[in-house]
């Protein structure tokens, strides 16, 4: 193939090199479109979309604040939904404590002389739900694809209200068992469509917050399940007083449904859809002006630009089907975006749970042990909280290794604590498990967000998002079976030495981390996918050098069909079918 340079408009120092392909475009048609004018097209749109990303990178954060005010709000918004799960999951767990709960789905054993349910019915309910996270998940992936994050959301919000009928309503513990599985359907949706739709709406200046902002709402739906359950204690002599806090749970859904069903779609999802100026419009509805923006229009046309054109050289490698997930680059995308979530489930964070027993053991009452669990809750929020402020200045990876490498080092303390059976060991336990728990939401409890939503490519980050978090339940599956026999006096036993076997994984992780966590921060999404293309170690992707959008190369990969139909609908003309076709 021959090669010839063509003088870019923009840069006239600078020449671009076009293969000879160019001279094929629309030959056909060269009376009213000559080559040089499609090339001179491409070349400043590929401009466009390179200054637009670069500006986008290096915009400071008060200014991203006043330009995208509309993206946090709309963010803030759909995230909220994930309260809803983080309640509902730390609710079961409190009210099988909860003697009108007992009595209604137990059973009398007269050992004990009380109502108790069953260690295998804890553990199927327990179960029931991360089962339902699973399918809820895969579906949402599917769906979302097809009708859009607003759609599939609102749809689980709709469905959510008669579930918890069901819930409310349940005779017994088989019908319990079913609404867990249905209501974890629509939780998984939830996990996999707030943090897409936090990435894809957001700035890259933005983006850590969006994303982690997730952590804060789980943490936020815990710390109202345990105030709930705290308030309803005082009548649990009532034998509906369990019902309670389910009914809590419609507080939720009608407004949220409201807000979705306002909020804009993600441009992302709109482009790949081929809908491009409704992608343009939804861009406009996420800008607001201001003195550094006097005309949002020109803003989302360069923005719309950028996207259209990561999306086609991203459709030029792969057509988006869940096989692609595995192979090549995208495979070792898949490959860390599902370990970042994984190691929070197998690092010791099901311990954290637990504090309170070890304080209970040691002869704290009942009542203040409660306490100490809002506490942990609070001091969940105060990390990711925290862990804003850090992202400032350093980056993902290094908040996420050194969180691992500080949870390592409790988990050992703990280990050794727990071979002694006196009270000061035990308040020890208590207390290092606070601060496991302070740890983890300032580290890798919110950073996992973020580099799931960060590291995978446009076309394929619904779908890895689903799978990285399907790995991350079924590890919880797992986990939620082992720990009790852990920790049970009348199974293994380990109590708190449980500490030295979590440690052995978060010493595994200290060592993935550091070979296969890229650092993305300050890194727009058409440089990962470059630095990903080009097999850039981990370690190397901070400092290395990245040169996007380059006019020569995406004409190479488009092919004469990619630069024809990109340049043709440059004009945000919606299509019939996807944007883009193959070359």
């Amino acid at each position: 193939m021959s090669t010839e340079y063509v003088e870019d408009n923009k840069n006239p120092d600078k020449s671009t090199t076009v293969g000879s392909i160019t001279k094929k475009i629309l030959s056909d048609d060269s009376s009213t479109n000559s080559v040089d004018d499609y090339v001179a097209k491409f070349l400043d749109m590929s401009n466009e979309a390179r200054e637009n990303d670069n500006k986008e990178k290096n915009m400071p954060l008060k200014e991203c604040l006043r330009t995208f005010p509309k993206a946090v709000m709309w963010s803030i918004i759909l995230s909220t939904a994930i309260v809803m799960e983080g309640y509902d999951t730390n609710l079961l767990n409190s009210l099988f404590g909860f003697p009108a709960f007992n009595k209604k789905f137990g059973h009398f054993d007269e050992r004990l002389d009380r109502y108790i349910i069953e260690a295998r019915w804890q553990t199927g309910l327990n179960m029931a739900y991360n089962c339902g996270c699973v399918v809820g998940l895969t579906i949402a992936g599917f769906f979302a694809d097809i009708f859009g994050y607003r759609k599939t959301l609102m749809t689980a919000l709709a469905t959510s209200v008669g579930l918890i009928f069901l819930q409310f309503f349940s005779p017994n513990k088989e019908v319990l068992l079913l609404a867990y599985v249905l209501l974890g359907i629509n939780w998984g949706s939830y996990q996999t469509l707030t943090v897409t739709y936090a990435s894809e709406v957001a700035p890259t200046t933005l983006r850590v917050y969006l994303t982690t902002y997730v952590n804060v709402c789980w943490v936020f739906g815990q710390l109202i399940s345990s105030g709930v359950i705290k308030g309803v204690s005082s009548i649990n002599d009532n034998p509906n007083s369990y019902r309670i806090p389910f009914a809590v749970q419609w507080v939720w859904p009608i407004p949220l449904f409201i807000g979705v069903y306002l909020a804009p779609e993600s441009p992302w999802f709109l482009v790949k859809r081929g809908r491009n100026q409704d992608a343009k419009n939804s861009l406009k509805r996420l800008l607001s002006e201001n003195p550094n923006l006097p005309d949002k229009d020109a803003l989302a046309q360069a923005m719309l630009t950028k996207i259209q054109m990561t999306v086609q050289e991203e459709d030029s490698d792969d057509q988006g089907s869940f096989r692609e997930c595995f192979r090549g680059t995208n495979f070792r995308r898949t490959r860390v975006a599902a370990m970042a979530w994984m190691l929070q489930s197998i690092t010791g964070s099901c311990l954290i749970g637990y504090s309170t027993i070890f304080y209970q053991q040691a002869g704290l009452a009942v009542s203040m042990s409660f306490n100490f669990s809002i506490i942990q809750y609070c001091l969940g929020i105060i990390g990711t909280v925290g862990s804003w402020f850090l992202a400032q200045r350093v980056g993902r990876f290094k908040i996420y290794f050194y969180g691992l490498c500080a949870m390592f080092v409790i988990l050992i303390i703990v280990g050794g604590l727990g071979v002694s059976n006196s009270n000061g060991a035990k308040w020890g336990i208590g207390t290092l498990l606070l601060i496991f728990n302070f740890v983890y939401d300032l580290t890798i409890g919110p950073m996992a967000y973020c580099i799931v939503a960060e590291i995978p490519s446009s076309k394929l980050r619904t779908k890895t998002v689903m799978l990285s978090r399907n790995l991350y339940n079924v590890a919880n599956i797992i986990v939620g079976i082992v720990t009790p026999y852990m920790l049970s006096p009348t199974a293994w036993n380990w109590r708190a030495k449980t500490g030295f076997f979590w440690a052995g994984f978060a010493l595994l992780g200290c060592v993935w981390v550091w070979f296969e966590l890229p650092e993305t921060k300050d890194r727009t999404y058409a440089e990962l996918d470059v630095l990903f293309q080009d097999g850039v170690k981990a370690r190397d992707f901070k400092h290395t050098e990245v040169e996007v959008f380059d006019a020569g190369k995406l004409m190479e990969k488009f092919g004469e069909n990619g630069i024809k139909h990109f340049v043709e609908h440059v004009d945000n003309k919606d299509d019939n079918n996807e944007i883009f076709e193959k070359a």
